[in-house]
């Protein structure tokens, strides 16, 4: 059988090489001139340093046969994401733990006063919060809101944060102690020759065929099935309307030695226009002391165009409505199933998108042991 799969990017990867390592033909098409999709990294030509191009990915999972798959691809060197947030000129820790509690109140606290203290800052009255404003001010109150979310996140999103779904806020973690890794899975790092290397290694098999700068819509040939990471309003010739996406522009800039000592730092207040700064020897720690020079960027945000690389779905009321309608088109459609971040319309961390291809990977070879392959639109519900 011939298959094609619609992006390089980590989803598009793992459904070919396993589709390739059962015997099939595989083409693999990405209009951009290089796989890994957001997660490509290059040596940045005048520092030599390993820079992440579209902004920072941190691997991190809590799922065993993920982290499994990604280490025969590559060494993972360990590395954990301290984030630092500058909120009306001072520096502090995030997440909120107990050094940022203790920091943004000048108080001594414990873990048991700490949270005594926030429940009493807490607002009791919401019960169900619907906004990322409610589930802010259900959480933390009103002082550590304004501080550290309410103005980064109408820079990063564009939108007041009562129109914006709780949902958004119950990512971030809230800690009464002074652990400050970002995250909390046990498998974390990053890896040794960055995140293209990776995605090569596992499109490095016979029968896959990459063609980069290549639209699917260029296509001639006949395939068995589709498997599409593109957008889905995009497949469907935006004949509903588009989606919303944020995009994200970044502003380059080298420095001597180090720029920020670290290398994230989030900037909360509105009035700097730029939500964060990356600076991306740190994400290599193991080699960052040989480079002179230091390379970071800026980061912004706003409402993707036409010809803007879509980031983040924004889902409000009108996409999901817009969703439904596309995703009813997308059932109805015969061999062709949708994956990944663009695909399903959703928020997805790289672990979970890899994750997700291997389950499909389970689904395809139950399908395939049947006279006729009959496979999902959609192997997760995008809904």
């Amino acid at each position: 059988m011939t298959f094609c799969v619609v992006g390089a990017g980590f989803s598009g990867a793992v459904i070919a090489r396993h589709l390739a390592e059962r015997g099939h033909k595989v083409v693999v098409v990405d209009e951009r001139a290089h796989i890994g999709g957001n997660c490509y990294t290059e040596r940045d030509a005048e520092t030599g340093v390993m820079v992440h191009k579209y902004g920072p990915h941190i691997f991190h999972t809590a799922d065993e046969r993920t982290w499994a798959y990604v280490q025969k691809f590559g060494t993972f060197k360990p590395y954990v994401n301290r984030v630092k947030a500058i909120s009306n000129e001072h520096v502090y820790t995030l997440p909120v733990n107990l050094l940022t509690i203790n920091q943004f109140f000048g108080t001594t606290m414990g873990p048991k006063e700490a949270r005594a203290f926030i429940e009493s800052k807490a607002d009791k009255s919401i019960t169900n919060p619907q906004s990322f404003e409610e589930q802010a001010l259900s959480m933390i109150g009103p002082e550590l809101y304004r501080a550290f979310f309410y103005g980064y996140t109408r820079k990063q999103w564009g939108l007041e944060p009562t129109q914006l779904p709780a949902s958004i806020l119950k990512r971030l973690p809230l800690r009464f102690n002074y652990d400050d890794n970002y995250f909390n899975h046990p498998y974390q790092g990053m890896p040794e020759e960055g995140y293209t290397a990776i995605v090569q290694n596992i499109l490095n098999v016979e029968g896959i065929d990459v063609r980069l700068g290549c639209s699917f819509e260029s296509l001639e040939e006949d395939f068995q099935h589709v498997f599409y990471t593109g957008p889905i309003d995009r497949y469907f010739g935006f004949r509903l309307g588009r989606l919303g996406y944020r995009t994200l522009d970044f502003e380059r800039f080298v420095d001597d030695g180090d720029h920020q000592g670290t290398a994230v730092i989030n900037y909360c207040n509105e009035e700097v226009p730029y939500t964060r700064i990356s600076e991306h020897k740190h994400f290599a720690p193991w080699e960052q002391d040989k480079f002179s020079k230091t390379v970071c960027f800026r980061e912004y945000s706003r409402l993707a165009g036409e010809n803007d690389i879509p980031y983040y779905p924004i889902r409000l009321v009108n996409e999901k409505k817009m969703l439904e309608s596309y995703i009813e088109l997308a059932r109805a459609e015969k061999g062709v199933s949708f994956m990944g971040r663009l695909g399903t319309y959703r928020y997805l961390d790289m672990d979970v998108t890899i994750k997700e291809a291997l389950a499909a990977c389970d689904v395809i070879d139950t399908a395939m042991q049947a006279s006729e392959l009959s496979l999902p639109a959609f192997f997760v519900d995008p809904a």
